[in-house]
């Protein structure tokens, strides 16, 4: 049981990373005591540690801090701001190689750390290392080689025609009147003119505009101009709610896949199927596929659905699943005005296991991960990435 709450502790891990890259780290995490228990309002000891290379490497640093719990047991803190043990924040290598981060916890405040936790720290903290870009001096010349581009007319744009934008001449020459019309052979009298409100919403599928009302229309190497993404957009297939800040992110589908679907192979543990960050999901999902043989599961509907002609579906991880959870109102919105469906308030399996028989899912009803038996029949709502 005690091992079991210090992955609960572990998983609920959240890291951030500054616009302007100080040299630290956000992170929080829910302190659960031995019974399942939140740990709140209460000093809580921890020992932070970055690992190179593996979940057993080499420590590069260490540090100590002892924040206090909130009255849900929700402990925050910045990694690089606290007591150094061993090492130097600021000269880690964050693209040198993998890192993980190490958490030890002694839910009565002091060093006697008895939850432990190791996860892989993501494409979103190594943005530390986009400091080196200030290092970069004299004049930077790139030559644009896309194809679509150079056939396009904004390849023949040059400063003149930028300048002449808005100095444009108007023609004075007698304009064509009713009786001019009537010449040419076409009826000239009354017309209206719609002032009635109306709400477009566009969206984008690759170079595909969308405008409500099922009208489309192609815009070739439109996807190119990689128009930055933002949190309840629909495109690429799916409700936008997590983005990496380069462009890319995950989409989670309008409707949910089933309502009632068992995580499967209890009993079987699969290898490498334990991701818990975002990012992890997608992976989770193929190694229950190569362990797990049995049709119908959550990842295996998920890794066979082919929806708004996209086939690269997979079953969440747990912290993909919160990130959902955390959005759920533009998500649904969002998802109700493309023919979907709201999310649920009951349980939906993530694609992370905790044993051969157990695996984690997540109470959209009370926003909780918990953990339980894989014969379990759940919701699943499949996401993927773009």
């Amino acid at each position: 049981m005690k091992k079991l709450i210090t992955i609960c502790a572990a998983i609920l891990m959240t890291v951030s990373v500054w616009a302007q890259a100080p040299e630290k780290m956000s992170y929080q995490a829910v302190v659960r005591d031995a019974g399942n228990n939140l740990v709140s309002s209460t000093d809580v000891g921890m020992q932070i540690s970055i690992l190179q290379g593996s979940s057993s490497g080499t420590a590069v640093y260490v540090e100590t801090q002892a924040p206090t719990s909130n009255t849900n047991g929700l402990v925050s803190l910045e990694i690089g701001t606290g007591t150094q043990v061993s090492g130097d924040f600021t000269t880690i290598d964050w693209a040198n190689d993998t890192y993980f981060i190490k958490t030890e916890t002694d839910p009565t405040g002091g060093t006697t750390y008895t939850i432990t936790g190791t996860t892989q720290l993501m494409s979103v903290p190594y943005a530390l290392h986009a400091k080196t870009a200030e290092n970069i001096t004299g004049t930077v010349t790139y030559t644009e080689t896309d194809p679509i581009f150079g056939a396009s007319v904004a390849n023949g744009i040059i400063a003149i025609d930028t300048a002449n934008w808005n100095n444009h001449t108007v023609d004075t020459d007698t304009q064509i009147d009713s009786t001019g019309i009537v010449t040419l052979g076409f009826v000239a009298g009354a017309h209206t003119v719609n002032t009635d409100a109306q709400t477009l919403t566009v969206s984008q599928t690759g170079d595909t505009l969308t405008i409500n009302g099922g009208n489309s229309v192609l815009v070739p190497g439109i996807s190119d101009l990689n128009f930055p993404p933002a949190i309840g957009d629909f495109r690429d297939g799916g409700v936008v709610f997590w983005v990496d800040g380069t462009g890319g992110g995950l989409v989670v589908s309008v409707v949910d896949q089933s309502t009632a679907a068992e995580w499967g192979c209890y009993g079987t543990e699969i290898t490498g199927a334990d991701g818990t960050a975002i990012g992890t999901g997608a992976q989770n999902t193929i190694d229950i596929e190569t362990g797990c043989a049995t049709a119908g599961t959550a990842a295996d509907i998920c890794a066979n659905l082919t929806l708004n002609t996209y086939s690269d579906w997979f079953l969440p991880s747990i912290e993909e699943l919160q990130e959902i959870y955390n959005y759920r109102v533009a998500i649904n919105a969002t998802a109700v005005n493309n023919s979907g469906t709201s999310l649920g308030t009951d349980n939906y399996f993530s694609s992370t296991e905790t044993s051969s028989n157990i695996a984690w899912y997540y109470t959209f009803g009370n926003g909780y991960p918990t953990n339980g038996s894989k014969n379990f029949t759940f919701r699943v709502r499949a996401v993927r990435a773009f």
